[in-house]
C-alpha cells in the first residue's frame, strides 16, 4: 500500500515496504518499463512539524527494453535512496525538488508519484543486453553478435583526413 491516512500519521510513523506494479496507472505512456514484480518500496514516513512529512525511501527493481544496440530484450537492475519532504505551506523551498506540495486539506498522502518521478530519474535511459555486445550492421541489419556479416565496413568521408597517410576509405 503507497497511499496512507494522513491523521494516523500526525500521531505515528508507518514503515513502508510495498510494490507498485508496472500495471498501476500511475505510469505515462514512454516511461521506462519496471520489469517482473514493479518497483519495490521501502522507507520510514513520519510527521515532521504542523502540515508536514517526512520519507525516507528505498527503491528497487528491474527495469525492461530494448538493448540500444542490437534491439534484443535487455534488463537493468534499479536502486536508489532519497528522502522527501511533504508540506502544505512550502514557505522558502518553494524550488527544492525534494519538498512535494500537499493540499492542506487533504486526508490521504499518495507516495505513487513521488515513486514514479525517482524511478523515472533513477532508471538508466539506454538498456544493453550486456557490455560486449557488438549491435546491428549499419548496411544490412544483421544481428553481429550471432555471426559477421560479409558488408564491407562502414566509413564516413569526413573523417578521412584524421586517417593516417596511407589509409583510404574504401
Amino acid at each position: 500500500m503507497l497511499s496512507f491516512d494522513i491523521r494516523a500519521l500526525r500521531e505515528q510513523a508507518v514503515s513502508v515496504d510495498a510494490d507498485l506494479p508496472a500495471s498501476d496507472p500511475v505510469w505515462q505512456e514512454g516511461d521506462p518499463v519496471p520489469a517482473g514484480d514493479g518497483v519495490h518500496v521501502t522507507g520510514r514516513l513520519s510527521a515532521a512539524g504542523p502540515g508536514r512529512f517526512y520519507w525516507h525511501a528505498r527503491i528497487s527493481g528491474e527495469v525492461a527494453g530494448l538493448c540500444r544496440r542490437c534491439l534484443t530484450d535487455a534488463t537493468a537492475p534499479v536502486q536508489d535512496e532519497a528522502h522527501f519532504i511533504f508540506a502544505d505551506d512550502v514557505g522558502d523551498e518553494v524550488d527544492d525538488p525534494d519538498v512535494y506540495v500537499i493540499d492542506p486539506g487533504a486526508h490521504e498522502l499518495d507516495l505513487r508519484p513521488v515513486v514514479r518521478e525517482q524511478w523515472l530519474l533513477a532508471a538508466p535511459a539506454f538498456l544493453e543486453c550486456r557490455k560486449e555486445c557488438k549491435g546491428l550492421c549499419p548496411r544490412c541489419g544483421a544481428d553481429l553478435n550471432t555471426s559477421p556479416c560479409d558488408c564491407p565496413p562502414a566509413t564516413d568521408a569526413r573523417w578521412d583526413a584524421l586517417r593516417a597517410p596511407g589509409e583510404a576509405a574504401e
